[in-house]
């Protein structure tokens, strides 16, 4: 089956250029002058697969170029092609072929969200953070990331909200010891020290999503009182506002009056969440 290709793609955020009318063309540059993009939004790059694409290149070469654009002092900045880059400087080879390209701050974080998101290469916490630099760096609204990257909006969203957790939640994501959906369920805990007991249980007991919402379904139900008091209501309410949200809420009643606090992560988060209140 021929594979989805995610976004405009690659070629539609790099125009190709007529190597006819211009002096583009392949060139060779030492690896000392390539450096890794700031915007590059992966962090975590496998040792494993970096050696075995090394061992390709020393039997074959580099087959495809990288692509760099010129910054100052004679130096290139990636815009794709790190893996190779790496591979190449593993083996001590001082020159790498390259195409060297014109491309906007914006442009550059956008395509290499979409080159490492269309070989499956991103975490869910990278991949939240490269939307994150998106809507604060570039103004993006979550409606034309989830465009650009061929999701829809509710899954950027959804993303976006992983950043809301502990951090050491999301080094657990990182890691890959926690999958995106253990985090989206970990999102409906009243709290951070909640959070990562439950979490830490996870990783213990190497639970399922599925598994890890019966058990707390069954403690809810266990810590059910047997006569129902105005706290355990309050209590009760907070997590059918939390489950009906998708986000944090907070109940405070006193004894002439009270407040709700719901918490959002942008603008765009605010929005969904006044569409849910029929606001």
């Amino acid at each position: 089956m021929e594979r989805k290709v995610l976004g405009r793609g690659l070629e539609a955020l790099i125009p190709t250029v007529d190597n006819s009318t211009t002096r583009e063309r392949v060139q060779m540059l030492k690896t000392e002058q390539v450096h890794a993009s700031r915007f590059q939004p992966r962090t975590n790059f496998s040792p494993e697969k970096i050696q075995e694409l090394a061992q390709s290149i020393k039997e074959k070469g580099v087959i495809q170029p990288i692509l760099v654009r010129a910054v100052e002092n004679d130096q290139y900045e990636l815009i794709a092609g790190e893996r190779r880059l790496r591979a190449v400087k593993h083996l001590g080879i001082a020159e790498i072929p390259a195409i060297i390209r014109r491309v906007p701050d914006a442009d550059l974080l956008e395509i290499s969200i979409i080159e490492n998101i269309q070989r499956e290469e991103l975490n869910a916490l990278e991949e939240a953070k490269a939307y994150h630099r998106l809507l604060q760096e570039f103004g993006y609204t979550q409606e034309h990331i989830a465009t650009r990257v061929g999701k829809d909006k509710s899954s950027v969203s959804n993303l976006l909200r992983i950043l809301n957790l502990p951090e050491v939640i999301q080094e657990y994501i990182s890691k890959n010891l926690i999958s995106l959906g253990h985090a989206k369920a970990l999102l409906s805990l009243t709290d951070a020290k909640s959070q990562i007991t439950f979490c830490e249980a996870i990783i213990k007991k190497g639970m399922s999503v599925r598994q890890m919402e019966q058990i707390s379904s069954r403690r809810l139900r266990a810590q059910k009182p047997k006569y129902r008091t105005q706290e355990s209501d309050l209590k009760n309410l907070e997590e059918k506002l939390q489950q009906r949200l998708g986000t944090k809420v907070r109940i405070y009643h006193g004894k002439k009056r009270g407040r709700v606090e719901i918490e959002y992560y942008s603008l765009e988060d605010l929005e969904r969440l006044l569409k849910l209140l029929g606001v």
